[in-house]
């Protein structure tokens, strides 16, 4: 596995360890869920209930496919099997990006501002620089927008193990 895909798990563990505690549950997402839901205003309920939705999945492939104690808790030991099986997450990470995506766009133009952008990811934790180097990384248009695929393409691009020198190699980057 490449060190950068190690740096990329490492980093969302961290973020989707919302309450802190050094491992992964149902509540980390549930309150990860609410932060996104709410930085996204201006977007449709259907929309929010949609990545609240994604974010349950998400949770719910992680407990089933990397448990390994059934704890109801996953560890990053556990959490970077993920990187190590990245098929087994396809279809769970593509439906998270594309209901990220969606939130994103709440004028359903196809197109992602940047202040839309940076509200979503620092609603995950992201930092701000590292937030603004990847929307850059995106080519955002002279308007600075990104188109929806492209982040969609993006997220599913920083689960891959064995990818570097993409885009989300920005989020993991020190000083973007």
């Amino acid at each position: 596995m490449r060190s950068e895909a190690v740096e990329r798990v490492e980093l969302i563990f961290r973020l989707f360890d919302a309450n802190g505690s050094g491992q992964l549950d149902s509540g980390d997402f549930d309150l990860m869920a609410r932060r996104v839901v709410a930085a996204a205003s201006e977007s449709a309920e259907a929309d929010k209930e949609r990545m609240a939705g994604a974010f349950r999945k998400y949770w719910e492939t992680l407990e089933a496919e990397l448990d390994a104690d059934r704890d109801g808790l996953v560890s990053l030991e556990e959490f970077s099997a993920c990187t190590l099986s990245p098929e087994r997450f396809d279809a769970t990470v593509a439906e998270f990006a594309e209901a990220l995506g969606a939130l994103g766009d709440p004028d359903g133009d196809g197109l992602i501002e940047r202040p839309v952008f940076a509200e979503l990811m620092s609603a995950i934790g992201f930092r701000t620089e590292n937030i603004h180097a990847l929307f850059d990384a995106f080519g955002p248009s002279e308007a600075d927008r990104i188109r929806v695929a492209t982040w969609v393409e993006g997220i599913k691009d920083y689960y891959q193990p064995e990818k570097a020198g993409i885009a989300g190699d920005q989020l993991v980057s020190p000083s973007a």
